[in-house]
């Protein structure tokens, strides 16, 4: 009996898992060197980042505004929904959950950039 309790549990952890990673509809996934391409031409563009502050504080891209991916619920009106919104945390990760809760909220064009400030060298 306890085989078939530990197979539900691992079968839930797998799906629960899985549905971060997954990409989410109505994101568009970038890497770091396309980003170097859409920071050159940033109008009409807003980045965000998600990371903690500390995190922010020890690294970050100039141009991106600092809201944790824990505020940003509470902090969507500092955004504007019709601009496109690139977003990037430390490993892509808590990007790809921002994203969602973007495209949940009516965010037009919402960008992740794949691997986050780990994969960045600029």
């Amino acid at each position: 009996m306890s085989t078939w309790v530990n197979a539900f549990l691992i079968l839930v952890l797998v799906y629960f898992v899985a549905t971060k990673m997954l990409p989410t509809k109505g994101v568009e996934h970038i890497t770091p060197d396309e980003l170097k391409e859409k920071l050159k031409q940033a109008k009409g563009r807003q980045f965000i980042d998600v990371r903690t502050p500390a995190e922010y504080r020890a690294r970050n891209i100039r141009q991106f505004k600092n809201i944790p991916l824990h505020d940003l619920s509470k902090r969507l009106d500092e955004l504007d929904r019709d601009k496109e919104t690139i977003v990037i945390c430390q490993s892509g990760m808590r990007s790809n959950q921002a994203a969602k809760i973007l495209v949940k909220n009516g965010f037009k064009h919402v960008v992740n950039v794949r691997g986050g400030m780990n994969a960045w060298n600029g």
